[in-house]
């Protein structure tokens, strides 16, 4: 995976913007004789399924995006029993580690290799880790992470308030927000924006409204100390994570992301790699494409009928 990455940010690493997109796919199996297999809601399938889910990390730019870093999810039962774990091939080094714990693993080999670009993102399951936002602030990683309407944060000294709260009473007015044009995977789209401090300098609470039924999505920023950004940076932020739901997609319809048929744990892993060099291939072709292709040639006269 650290060849991958090198890979990948030796061809990306030139832009405006990069950030670290985290988040989890999964895979259908069969049986209980999988590493990491348990009964879970798959997205893929749309139902509760036997499945093994894995933590991901993309690359994303806005001119390409590639998955660099992946851990498989052992759940805790699999590890507790030394007998299964031999017959699913899981090594004593093996240890249980969360969702978000994984992700921070991920970014930790990041920061090892020096491919960690300036700013991480992620939805509820990594915002909601105090954890995960703990180790970004200790490295100087900036993120904007998806949170609950539940969430709380203290806006002034002795004033903590509910994400939801917020909306209501600080973005009642409609010249609170902003409307900005996003890109996504089905072309841009425009939505409304807020930001609101806290009482840390160096943290916000960024709101995202749709235009036609006003439901809110909630987002936990932090701006390393140093850095002084726009509105409109943390909106880019927000939607690079988007592309790595394009990295699934494309890596289990053409490189076999999901498509692995072995059960071992160290199988597994090197069907990741193999799947995820050949998406990093494709994509930063792809990339590269968008600027080295010639011009297209356009008709100069309209043709004979």
């Amino acid at each position: 995976m650290a060849t991958i990455r090198g890979f990948v940010v030796e061809a990306l690493r030139a832009q405006p913007l990069v950030v670290a997109a985290l988040d989890e796919s999964g895979q259908e199996k069969d049986g209980a004789a999988t590493a990491g297999v348990q009964r879970l809601y798959m997205g893929c399938a749309r139902r509760i399924a036997n499945g093994v889910n894995t933590v991901y990390c993309s690359y994303a730019t806005p001119s390409g995006h590639a998955l660099v870093g992946a851990r498989i999810y052992v759940p805790a039962d699999q590890l507790a029993d030394p007998d299964r774990r031999a017959v699913l091939g899981i090594g004593a080094q093996t240890a249980f580690r969360s969702k978000p714990q994984l992700a921070v693993d991920i970014l930790r080999d990041m920061i090892t290799d020096a491919t960690m670009p300036g700013w991480c993102a992620g939805d509820e399951v990594y915002g909601r880790s105090g954890e995960l936002r703990s180790f970004c602030e200790d490295n100087g990683i900036g993120y904007v992470l998806r949170v609950g309407r539940a969430f709380h944060t203290d806006l002034a000294v002795g004033i903590r308030m509910r994400a939801d709260a917020v909306v209501n009473t600080v973005l009642s007015t409609q010249d609170s927000w902003q409307i900005r044009a996003v890109p996504g995977s089905k072309g841009h789209r425009r939505y409304a924006w807020a930001w609101v401090a806290t009482r840390s300098p160096q943290h916000f609470l960024l709101l995202r409204k749709h235009l036609q039924t006003g439901e809110v999505a909630y987002h936990y920023c932090h701006v390393p100390p140093g850095r002084t950004v726009p509105l409109m940076t943390l909106v880019r932020v927000a939607c690079l994570r988007w592309p790595v739901e394009e990295d699934f997609e494309f890596g289990k319809d053409h490189s076999g992301l999901d498509h692995a048929q072995v059960r071992l744990y160290t199988a597994l892993n090197r069907h990741l790699v193999l799947a995820m060099a050949a998406l990093a291939v494709c994509a930063v072709t792809a990339a590269q494409a968008k600027t080295r292709a010639p011009a297209t040639i356009l008709p100069t006269a309209a043709p004979d009928v």
